[in-house]
């Protein structure tokens, strides 16, 4: 039990760092940090995250008195955000809100549904962070975290809670479909849109290959085969982007890419193998038979050897691997990795998904019976970062993935479905035209 007694650790010290206003709970991003005047309700690393904690810790155990507290009123802010809300994202906007409401078991996700269809423009959703001079005046993402996709994500994860989300699925999935480069390609944000010549990121939180996975379960839902045949063309064409060797299929994290941007390929969740595998496994849930000469089954494990064979999660130089979260780290790769062991069988991602768990259990820093975890910038003096908090970049999401692996381990295949990861889970299956 030595992962869900850490997990436990870990839970209490973040409840700890729970803190309460007039309008309900609220965390820091960090230990010891102010009210956050930004991005304090979001999933992210806002009080939202807390509510998927709190859904993997229900399959786990029952909740206690305190967290069926916490969870009401987790619920409680995020409704009464929802109608001055003017944010989209998945990370920090209305679509978190409507993953974070139906984790929780909670009304209010219909309401969420109607805001983001209420802030459509004629080209989409923009967002405040799209500002000049890199910019153009209504500047639209195009990805699945921050833009289009986050939208057409969270539209379809309502339709599949049972709401009436169809029309704001055809409104997104079109909206992507004018986006579409003739190459094939996605941008974070399309040319037209900026000033100067985009760069790309074209691995799973801001580029092509998170959209096109979620346009391929848009075209099952909505009975499309064009949606389908986009969301493969947009995989053939993140092939030609990156190295498919006997180390497995990776691609850069930035093109261009310039030493000053890091490592130009990681591992993880946000921009690298962990979180592209997710494409494939799109691709088969809507019955695409091949991806420049493979089946998606092909690519999606070739993409999984690529974290395998690059040494992940030990940090082998300053800078690689200095992450253990959900977003950039150890524990998003690990949930990845137990999807694939759920669905495929296969005995040598289960052994992976405990070697990251290992690693967890090494990083932890203790402290009167609770845990958290410390990231890395190499770069500083002192390089151990503040203790993070949240879902994505803190001891939330880390303790959840860890009370996961354990059950895992026990022989308990329940899986928490989420909005951006119930097609690759083992209940999902191909479907065909």
């Amino acid at each position: 039990m030595r992962y869900a007694g850490l997990a436990e650790a870990a839970w209490t010290w973040v409840l700890r760092q729970v803190r309460w206003d007039d309008a309900g709970p609220w965390i820091p991003e960090a230990a010891g940090g102010e009210k956050p005047e930004e991005y304090r309700d979001g999933m992210h690393s806002g009080i939202g995250g807390l509510a998927h904690a709190l859904a993997e810790i229900r399959l786990a155990r029952p909740w206690t008195a305190d967290e069926q507290k916490l969870a009401g009123a987790i619920a409680d802010r995020i409704r009464a955000a929802v109608p001055a809300e003017r944010s989209v994202t998945y990370f920090d906007g209305l679509v978190g809100s409507i993953g974070v409401l139906t984790a929780l078991g909670e009304p209010g996700a219909a309401q969420a549904v109607e805001r983001v269809t209420e802030l459509a423009t004629a080209d989409g959703w923009p967002e405040s962070f799209l500002q000049a001079p890199k910019y153009r005046p209504g500047a639209v993402a195009n990805d699945a975290t921050l833009g289009t996709g986050a939208v057409l994500m969270g539209a379809l994860w309502a339709a599949r809670q049972g709401l009436d989300a169809r029309s704001l699925i055809e409104r997104a999935a079109n909206h992507l479909m004018a986006e579409q480069e003739a190459s094939g390609n996605w941008l974070f944000v399309s040319r037209r849109f900026c000033t100067g010549e985009p760069g790309q990121m074209p691995n799973f939180s801001h580029g092509l290959a998170g959209i096109a996975a979620v346009l391929a379960p848009a075209g099952v839902e909505l009975g499309r085969p064009d949606l389908v045949d986009a969301a493969r063309r947009g995989a053939e064409r993140l092939v030609t982007l990156g190295i498919n060797d006997d180390e497995g299929f990776r691609v850069p994290r930035v093109i261009p890419w310039d030493k000053r941007q890091g490592d130009e390929y990681t591992h993880n969740w946000c921009h690298g193998g962990a979180g592209t595998s997710l494409l494939f496994r799109a691709l088969e849930y809507a019955g695409v038979d091949q991806v420049a000469g493979e089946t998606p089954a092909v690519w999606h494990r070739r993409c999984l050897d690529s974290v395998r064979h690059s040494g992940v999660p030990d940090r082998r130089y300053p800078g690689f691997w200095d992450n253990d979260g959900r977003c950039c780290g150890t524990a998003g790769a690990g949930d990845v990795f137990l999807d694939a062991c759920l669905r495929d069988g296969h005995d040598d991602d289960l052994d992976f998904a405990v070697r990251l768990g290992n690693a967890l259990v090494q990083r932890a820093f203790h402290d009167d019976g609770t845990a958290y975890w410390r990231f890395v910038e190499h770069r500083d003096d002192d390089p151990l970062l503040p203790p993070g908090i949240g879902w994505m970049q803190g001891a939330a999401g880390i303790a959840a993935y860890l009370f996961r692996l354990q059950r895992v381990l026990d022989g308990d295949t329940g899986s928490v479905e989420r909005m951006d990861n119930w097609w690759a889970l083992s209940g999902a299956r191909p479907r065909r035209w």
